[in-house]
């Protein structure tokens, strides 16, 4: 801040009746402020009642400089345009810089402080990357708990998420979660609630609902909503998702069933990555950029990409707060901790729309969307005649919150928060379970629970290793 002291020959105020004149402005300010905010909802007030500090402190520094003959230069002209001021940045934290983590340093108006490892070696580079002020730790409860933390993003494997961010949340955090949401539907349900009842923020960490061209299909998601919510296409549809249609289910990432133990690097801790997995044997064909081939972290190709590719057929068809009712399996039976390949996978909704996930590209005319009025097919080519000039005319989506540090400032549900976030990863979970049993099921979106089926249930809400817990 810069101050250009007035000539000397002007008079200087009486500094007692400055200071007694501001005093009883601020006592004005604070008692008008008090006497509206009390017919406004409480997040509302305090969301006044910050505003309010703001302008208080403005008027008082102005009034001040003003008597004593100062001009102020704005912080935004010393900064120039488009500068934030660290006070005005949100902070952040980031658990799990192997991989994903290191991509998110720099997001908009949000201040890195700290990030954490369980490798030495990811944590040193991170700390090289992230520069000076950056604080680095190899357990993540030390990284939630700092007072000055607005925002904790979690990028580890999937079997760490939900307690990261369950945790997290307690410790008074908004969350910015990497996909799939939980590894099992009961982490997911726990993290719902645990979000909910600490009045926490939590972005997802998948776009293509609101932003995007959509993988391979040729398009965005916008113009499919459009034309799904005025039922051009009839009801009830039926989506596909396979290399067809402009999806790859990553077949690669099959997990190895040879494993044999190996010593652990000396910059691993290596029980804290397991965390609440059970303990297997290291092998580093089972860590770091491996983990997804194996069940006990998280789902193969399903897992990875299932969230993607499934989110926005969940948005699309209007089922953000419910579930399949059933979920139908073509695979070969699955080894107990490594994760295979499938042919196809059948969810059915209670109203008769469908989601097939077909990773033999079987149906070689598929369409994207199917209605009994009409189809949609890659790169929005359709059988209904000038379909796209249509779409342009019809009302758009209802609007959405898509800048993840509007949501933490204005205490209001991201695009892709916990709940839709639940309803979707639970699809990919349903798939997991089937596949891992190798049987089709029946499931309650309710209770969210299969339907008299034990084995099952019990890989809805699977035990966690030491203290780790749900």
């Amino acid at each position: 801040m810069i101050l250009n002291v007035a000539p000397s020959q002007y008079q200087q105020p009486d500094f007692h009746f400055t200071v007694s004149y501001l005093f009883i402005v601020r006592i004005w300010i604070l008692t008008i402020g008090l006497a509206e905010s009390l017919y406004l909802p409480l997040n509302e007030r305090f969301r006044l009642m910050e505003k309010e500090k703001v302008n208080r402190r403005r008027f008082i520094l102005r009034s001040t400089a003003a008597g004593l003959g100062l001009t102020i230069i704005p912080r935004h002209v010393m900064g120039g345009s488009g500068y934030t001021p660290p006070s005005d940045q949100l902070t952040k934290g980031i658990v799990g810089v192997g991989g994903m983590g290191l991509g998110h340093f720099n997001y908009e108006n949000t201040r890195l402080l700290a990030v954490c490892d369980v490798d030495a070696g990811h944590l040193k580079r991170a700390l090289d990357r992230a520069g000076k002020g950056v604080t680095g730790y190899s357990d993540f409860r030390e990284l939630i708990t700092r007072p000055d933390i607005d925002i904790v993003h979690i990028a580890t494997p999937p079997h760490w998420h939900g307690v990261i961010a369950r945790m997290a949340a307690e410790a008074g955090k908004d969350i910015w979660c990497e996909k799939p949401m939980t590894r099992t539907i009961g982490e997911g349900k726990r993290l719902v609630e645990a979000v909910k009842a600490n009045g926490r923020m939590f972005r997802l960490n998948t776009w293509f609902r609101f932003t995007g061209q959509f993988y391979g299909l040729g398009t965005t998601v916008m113009p499919l909503k459009k034309v799904v919510s005025s039922g051009i296409l009839g009801w009830p549809l039926k989506v596909t998702i396979s290399g067809i249609t402009g999806y790859d289910w990553k077949f690669y990432w099959s997990g190895r069933t040879d494993l044999l133990p190996e010593p652990v690097p000396t910059e691993l801790d290596y029980d804290m990555w397991l965390g609440p997995a059970p303990f297997k044997p290291y092998n580093e064909l089972r860590v770091h950029e491996n983990f997804r081939g194996y069940w006990d972290y998280d789902g193969g190709g399903l897992g990875d990409m299932g969230q993607h590719y499934i989110d926005p057929v969940q948005y699309l068809l209007g089922k953000d707060q419910t579930s399949p009712i059933s979920v139908e399996i073509d695979a070969p039976q699955q080894h107990h901790d490594a994760v295979g390949s499938w042919r196809r996978i059948t969810y059915t909704y209670e109203d008769g729309c469908q989601i097939i996930l077909d990773g033999e590209n079987r149906d070689k005319d598929a369409a994207y969307i199917e209605g009994p009025s009409g189809k949609i097919y890659k790169g929005f080519v359709s059988d209904i005649p000038n379909l796209a000039e249509l779409a342009r005319d019809l009302p758009d989506p209802e609007p959405q919150i898509t800048r993840f540090t509007d949501s933490v400032r204005t205490r209001r549900p991201f695009a892709l928060n916990e709940e839709n976030g639940h309803r979707s990863c639970t699809i990919v979970n349903m798939g997991v379970v089937a596949l891992r049993l190798g049987r089709n099921l029946k499931f309650d979106p309710v209770s969210q629970l299969f339907i008299d089926d034990d084995a099952a249930n019990a890989l809805v809400d699977q035990p966690m290793r030491g203290e780790w817990h749900m």
